[in-house]
C-alpha cells in the first residue's frame, strides 16, 4: 500500500526549496508493525504518552519539513498544552528565547544572543509557530562550554563551577550510561584508539542528561502537556542516550521516539537496519537536497 506524499507547501518559503522539490518522498513507518503509517497515526498514539523525541539527520530537508508538521499537528490535537523541546538551544539561553517568544526582541536579537545553530531556518517555522501559539519552548541543551569543559578536563571539572552556572546543568555528579549506548558511541566515532580517554564520550552523557534535565523539568511542573523534543538522531535512538537520562529524572514520563534517515531503501525499509532504532521511522529521499 502506498503512502500518500504530504505537500507541504507553507514550509516551502523557509527552505528556498524549487518548485520542483515541493512535493516531498518520504515514507513513515511502525517498526512494530513495519508498515506504513501516517502523521496523524503517530499524533493519535501520543494520547498514550508525554513526550515525543524526533532524531533527526540535521541536513535533511524533508525531516525538517516532517518534524514541522508532525509539531504543527500536535499543537492543534493539544491546544494550549504542548511544548517544543530543542537541542539547538542552550539552557543559558532560555532568557532571549523566552523574550523572543514573547515579542520583547527582534529575531536578529535571538540569531546572535541566543547563538542559534547556522540552519536556523530549519528550525525557524516551529519557533515561529510556538511564538504565534503561545506555545513553550524548552532550551534543552548544555552551554557548549562546559560541554568542552568536559571533553578537556572530564565530568568531576564541572563542580568547580559557581552556583550559578551549575544552575544550567543537571544536578551533579553526572550519571554516565555504560553498557550498550557506550558500546555504540565507540563504534560511531571509530574505535577506542580515537577515543583519547573517556572525556568525549562523558560530554555526550553530558549532553543527554541535560536535554533528559530540562525536558524533566518541565514534565514535572506541566504533567498534562505534551512535548515534542527535537535532536540529532543518536541522542535517542534506541531508546537511549537523552531517553535514558529523562526516565532518570522523571520515571513516569511516557515516551514515544521518531528517527528520520534519508536511505535508498525508503521504499523498500532494510528492516534489520532499521527496526530497533525508534517506534516509527520516517526514511527520505537521499537524491533531494539537503538543508545545508
Amino acid at each position: 500500500m502506498k503512502l500518500p506524499i504530504l505537500l507541504l507547501i507553507i514550509c516551502v518559503p523557509f527552505f528556498a526549496l524549487s518548485q520542483a522539490t515541493q512535493t516531498i518522498h518520504y515514507k513513515i513507518y511502525s517498526t512494530v508493525t513495519q508498515k506504513p503509517v501516517t502523521v496523524a497515526d503517530i499524533i493519535n498514539n501520543m494520547a498514550r504518552a508525554d513526550v515525543l523525541f524526533f532524531g533527526e539527520e540535521h541536513k535533511d530537508s524533508t525531516a525538517h519539513l516532517l518534524e514541522f508538521e508532525l509539531f504543527k499537528q500536535l499543537a492543534q490535537q493539544y491546544p494550549g498544552k504542548t511544548a517544543l523541546s530543542m537541542e539547538m538551544f542552550t539552557t543559558d539561553c532560555q532568557l532571549v528565547l523566552n523574550e523572543y517568544l514573547n515579542g520583547l526582541i527582534r529575531e536578529k536579537n535571538l540569531i546572535s544572543d541566543a547563538r542559534t545553530w547556522p540552519n536556523y531556518k530549519d528550525y525557524r517555522p516551529m519557533v515561529d509557530l510556538a511564538k504565534q501559539s503561545q506555545i513553550p519552548v524548552i532550551a534543552a541543551n548544555a552551554p557548549s562550554r562546559y560541554t568542552n569543559m568536559v571533553t578537556r578536563n572530564g565530568l568531576n571539572s564541572l563542580q568547580q563551577l559557581d552556583a550559578q552556572a551549575k544552575d544550567y546543568l543537571p544536578p551533579l555528579p553526572i550519571d554516565t550510561a555504560t553498557g550498550l549506548y557506550y558500546d555504540k558511541f565507540v563504534k560511531i566515532i571509530g574505535g577506542h584508539a580515537l577515543m583519547a580517554g573517556m572525556q568525549i564520550y562523558q560530554s555526550q552523557n553530558l549532553w543527554d542528561a541535560t536535554m533528559g534535565w530540562s525536558i524533566a523539568q518541565f514534565y514535572k511542573k506541566h504533567t498534562n502537556f505534551k512535548i515534542m523534543q527535537i535532536n540529532g538522531g543518536f541522542h535517542s535512538e534506541e531508546k537511549m542516550g537523552a531517553v535514558v537520562q529523562l526516565k532518570k529524572y522523571a520515571p513516569k514520563a511516557r515516551v514515544i521516539t521518531i528517527g528520520a534517515y534519508a536511505d535508498d531503501s525508503f521504499d523498500n525499509p532494510d528492516w534489520a537496519k532499521f527496526s530497533k532504532l525508534a517506534d516509527y521511522i520516517i526514511l527520505t529521499d537521499p537524491r533531494l537536497p539537503k538543508s545545508f
